[in-house]
């Protein structure tokens, strides 16, 4: 059985178990979509956020020294959209429907879910647009030395401010 069968049969059983969730995506930490059962311009804009979303929350777990990101919970009043890590570079995000009630239950059963998934994908290997998660205590960034930059790049990130005149 390929990679792509295993991630949809664990995504489809997980919804079969699961009513209450109303669509699934997955997707690189990079933000590209990977795999989605909801409409396609809606789950490439929820991968897009739910990269966001798992580079936030990771930042966070990082900085509190609480442990190790689980998951990204958004409540609305109609639901919940819940990101879990899935692998080394992969992300779940379901969509709850508001009759989401158990959420400990629901978190139980997607970490498996997107624990399984994330080794399918982790053992596929490249391909699927995805970057590898960022090591958690690495520089947030490094400057680009203005010499570097175009010349034009160069004049327009000059301060334009001046000291008015006492």
């Amino acid at each position: 059985m390929d990679a792509d069968t295993v991630v949809g049969t664990e995504l489809l059983g997980l919804r079969r178990r699961r009513p209450e969730v109303a669509g699934a995506v997955l997707a690189g930490t990079d933000g590209l979509l990977i795999s989605s059962d909801l409409p396609s311009t809606d789950a490439t804009h929820l991968a897009a956020l739910a990269a966001a979303s798992y580079g936030l929350g990771h930042r966070v777990a990082d900085t509190v020294r609480r442990g190790e990101f689980r998951e990204s919970v958004v409540c609305t009043t109609d639901g919940c959209v819940i990101t879990y890590p899935a692998g080394r570079s992969a992300l779940l995000t379901l969509v709850t429907g508001s009759a989401a009630k158990d959420l400990e239950g629901l978190h139980e059963e997607a970490r498996v879910v997107a624990h399984r998934a994330g080794r399918v994908l982790d053992t596929r290997g490249g391909g699927i647009g995805a970057t590898a998660m960022p090591d958690a205590h690495a520089p947030l960034a490094v400057r680009t030395p203005m010499a570097t930059l175009p010349t034009q790049l160069r004049r327009s990130a000059r301060p334009t401010w001046r000291r008015p005149p006492i």
